[in-house]
């Protein structure tokens, strides 16, 4: 139980480490709170103009995701895996650093589930690609990745992968608030659009 605790707080600390905001600000592009919604994620890092920089926050807010997962596997199992996990996930969205005000979680998620069981990572990377092609609205296909992320592993990987999951997809629709309201009344930005 003790190293569990240790692996849940260590795999917290490493996701509310904000890269999108670290990038922004090494790179001389201003607050990424002050742009764009001030999401600290991969999506608003690209209302800054630069797609290196929001390439190189999603693959580093995947990266936490999964880094926490396949370490805490590699030492202590599959049950500290999926507590790592979860542990990075809710990092990122509450930040320690950022007084508990992150991102929403999306990419983080999609490393944690990738790391956890691939079938229902590119599972859930498919159905974003296929969403946003058709929708050209990343905040659906997100949505929709993630409603459809517990039933995919409940398919590939089981009851106790796919509870871990619904609980994270859950939290991703709660930090999509915001997002909802504006899909519902047709002002949600469009990838592309500035």
């Amino acid at each position: 139980m003790v190293e569990l605790a240790i692996v849940a707080v260590l795999a917290f600390l490493l996701g509310s480490v904000p890269f999108g905001l670290l990038i922004v600000r090494a790179w001389g592009l201003g607050d990424l709170r002050q742009i764009g919604s001030g999401n600290i994620g991969a999506t608003n890092v690209l209302r800054t103009g630069s797609k290196t920089a929001a390439l190189l926050t999603l693959i580093l807010d995947v990266g936490k995701g999964a880094f926490a997962v396949l370490l805490a596997r590699w030492y202590l199992g599959e049950t500290a895996a999926q507590l790592a996990g979860v542990g990075a996930f809710l990092g990122h969205c509450y930040p320690i650093w950022l007084r508990f005000k992150g991102g929403k979680g999306v990419a983080t998620f999609l490393g944690t589930v990738l790391a956890l069981s691939w079938p229902v990572g590119l599972a859930v990377c498919a159905t974003w690609l296929i969403s946003a092609f058709a929708t050209r609205i990343s905040s659906l296909s997100a949505l929709i990745a993630a409603a459809l992320a517990p039933l995919y592993a409940l398919w590939w990987a089981g009851w106790p992968l796919a509870v871990g999951v619904a609980a994270m997809a859950a939290l991703i629709f709660l930090r999509h608030r915001g997002n909802i309201a504006r899909l519902r009344v047709g002002t949600e930005p469009r990838i592309g659009r500035k």
